[in-house]
């Protein structure tokens, strides 16, 4: 049950992703000048794509349950991430005032990626792994209980 429930975050941002991409072009354009306004340097890059695609990188290495990952499991989760880009932007072709973007996929992979280096840092590695390591002995302390 443990390992299923490590994929709920990604199905959430998965799903979420799947919402906005879901509105049209005029619902999206109220939103995109308040993030403007937080980032200006973020002018001419959409940050949503960026953040999400982010997220869904982190959330996709907490679904692989490894403390400390190695880079050929980074690089599957940017590939993932890429692949769901695809089929994001494959989905906005039905979406009234939305149509396929190659630089929102460039911006998937770019906030991807980042998480991944992000991850590879050596506070945030250690952090990682002491967190992993944390919820893997919780989830033995709570089979040990359940056996009694």
């Amino acid at each position: 049950m443990k390992r299923y429930a490590a994929l709920l975050p990604c199905l959430i941002m998965m799903g979420l992703i799947f919402y906005f991409s879901s509105r049209t072009g005029d619902e999206l354009d109220s939103v995109l000048p308040f993030f403007q306004h937080l980032f200006p340097g973020m002018k001419g890059f959409d940050g949503g794509h960026f953040v999400a695609y982010f997220l869904l990188a982190l959330t996709y290495l907490w679904s692989f349950r490894t403390p400390r990952p190695p880079w050929v499991v980074k690089a599957a989760v940017v590939l993932l991430c890429l692949l769901y880009g695809v089929t994001d932007e494959f989905h906005q072709m039905f979406v009234p005032k939305r149509s396929p973007d190659f630089h929102d996929l460039r911006n998937d992979g770019i906030g991807a990626a980042l998480a991944m280096l992000f991850v590879s840092s050596p506070p945030v590695a250690k952090a990682y792994a002491k967190l992993h390591y944390s919820s893997k002995s919780q989830s033995v302390k709570e089979g040990f209980s359940q056996r009694k």
